[in-house]
């Protein structure tokens, strides 16, 4: 297990940025069930600044896989909407080259901020090649 935090999503420019960094993993209670990620969200912005813990599990993780498949087609995206952990929605603006992000959480703090960042071609590849790296650094099961 890597001892280094790895940054899983990273949005950022113009001042502002939204940031899933993965820390570490935690064992499950039972045995048979695979380690969870512990990581945080990072929010920075001339007008706001935050952090937000949040665990990631296997299935988080294919679902980030989808999510950034549909994003790269141009598809507004939601991801962990309905779970009790927080919520991310990138909204694509199709007169330039930026994306709303925005990130509820409606267990713990009962907050929800909106970032605009820019979203060009590159970030995508960069995108999956985090994702890869967090599946790679912890193992987790994919199944």
């Amino acid at each position: 297990m890597s001892e280094d935090p790895i940054d899983m999503i990273r949005l950022e420019g113009d001042g502002n940025s939204v940031i899933l960094r993965i820390t570490g993993a935690e064992r499950r209670k039972r045995s048979s069930k695979p380690d969870v990620l512990v990581g945080e969200f990072l929010v920075d912005t001339p007008f706001v600044r935050g952090t937000l813990k949040t665990w990631i599990f296997p299935e988080d993780l294919r679902e980030w896989q989808q999510a950034l498949d549909s994003l790269d087609a141009g598809q507004d995206i939601s991801w962990r909407e309905g779970h009790s952990a927080p919520w991310l929605f990138i909204e694509l603006d199709e007169d330039d080259d930026r994306c709303r992000v925005t990130i509820k959480d409606l267990s713990m703090s009962l907050t929800t901020v909106m970032v605009a960042v820019p979203l060009v071609d590159a970030w995508f590849d960069d995108a999956y090649r985090r994702l890869e790296s967090v599946w790679e650094t912890w193992q987790m099961p994919d199944d």
